[in-house]
């Protein structure tokens, strides 16, 4: 495929959600090579005490997981493209996942500049956006219509399913010039060649951004053979499990009581390595004197101030994308605010610290619940 061109080809039609949902997710991996968001990146999340502390406190070792993360973004991206090329009767736009494989050891090839492909991106963006709401507009018409059948069934008055009618014949006229401004009148080839580009430009941010050689080189090297010889929670599965545990922990710290079951919930909830470790340490601990409530709030603070903002923000991103309904309630606030980036959760976080954090946090409550116990007896 040396020369790419279209021409007027299939309508996008239903698949519009879908390739908005891809524009969307190339939005933000553009988003976040852009050198505001690198500088962002440098200065301030690397350098975190949360990803010092539980990933690593090496810069370089940081910035190649990142990189492997931003390549694994565009080989969603990618993929997807490659799957929307494989629909088009032209032939041409069939196998692009072989084409994108060649093409991203050819660095030298010819690909956008950033004003074009910001230029592109922009215009792609102003679809979706319509896109988002015929969504949400054709949710309301199949509502009105389940409406109507509802009241038709009930013998309503006529008046009422008039007016009810009129609102569907005025829906439906709305929803027509909604298609026609959004991506489901765009011609299905044509978005595909501007999706191609994007990706062709991508490949080289990347490279140029993280400076690691070609995407091709190393796309396919496990991540764990770039990093210290250590276990990672993501890949263990228990990014979210370790993260729900922090915020459940960090919950009962605000709380201004804790009853029995909320402990005994807390405890029952707990990884069995981390619970095991506390019925070990729990029978030779001891509250000394000097331990006020304070003081104990104090270092348990200390511990929530590491863990906390990455379970938060592991349990986000979670949640995130989940289905086409939840990406069109949240893509009208893509461009008011980056997106939580893989390494600021659990996912890269270092287990062995984790769960030394975790428990130190438990040992520090059951402390608590010590002293507050001994201060309200001694009342």
């Amino acid at each position: 495929m040396t020369n790419l061109n279209t021409s007027e080809g299939d309508k996008i039609s239903i698949l519009a959600f879908e390739v908005a949902n891809t524009i969307v997710k190339g939005f933000n991996l553009q988003e976040s090579l852009s050198s505001e968001s690198i500088r962002h990146l440098k200065e301030e999340v690397l350098l975190s005490e949360a990803v010092q502390e539980l990933v690593s406190e090496y810069m370089d070792e940081l910035l190649k997981i990142v990189a492997a993360d931003k390549r694994q973004e565009l080989r969603v991206v990618s993929s997807e493209v490659a799957r929307f090329g494989n629909l088009s009767k032209d032939p041409q736009w069939h196998n692009l996942d072989r084409y994108f494989e060649k093409i991203s050891r050819e660095l030298n090839a010819q690909r956008l500049s950033t004003d074009e492909a910001e230029s592109i991106m922009q215009q792609l963006m102003t679809l979706v956006q319509f896109t988002v709401e015929l969504y949400h507009e054709l949710n309301a018409l199949d509502k009105f219509e389940q409406d109507f059948q509802r009241k038709s069934e009930e013998d309503q008055k006529a008046d009422s399913l008039a007016i009810l009618k009129a609102e569907i014949k005025c829906q439906r006229k709305h929803i027509r010039h909604l298609k026609k401004k959004s991506l489901w009148s765009k011609s299905l080839d044509e978005v595909v060649l501007k999706l191609v580009h994007l990706v062709l430009f991508l490949q080289l941010e990347i490279s140029n951004t993280f400076g690691l050689g070609s995407a091709a080189a190393d796309s396919h090297i496990p991540l764990t053979e770039n990093l210290s010889n250590c276990q990672r929670l993501g890949p263990a599965g228990l990014a979210l499990h370790y993260a729900n545990t922090v915020l459940q922990i960090d919950a009962l710290v605000a709380g201004s009581t804790t009853t029995a079951n909320t402990k005994d919930a807390l405890y029952q909830s707990l990884p069995p390595k981390i619970k095991l470790a506390l019925r070990s340490k729990i029978p030779s601990l001891r509250v000394v004197e000097e331990l006020t409530v304070a003081v104990i709030k104090y270092w348990m603070e200390k511990l929530l101030h590491i863990l906390v903002p990455m379970a938060t923000n592991t349990s986000k991103a979670h949640h995130t994308f989940g289905w086409v309904g939840e990406w069109a309630n949240t893509v009208c606030e893509v461009k008011k605010k980056s997106g939580i980036m893989r390494i600021e959760t659990f996912h890269h976080a270092d287990k062995d610290k984790v769960e030394y954090y975790i428990l130190e946090l438990l040992l520090w409550f059951h402390r608590l619940a010590i002293r507050s116990k001994a201060d309200g007896d001694a009342g």
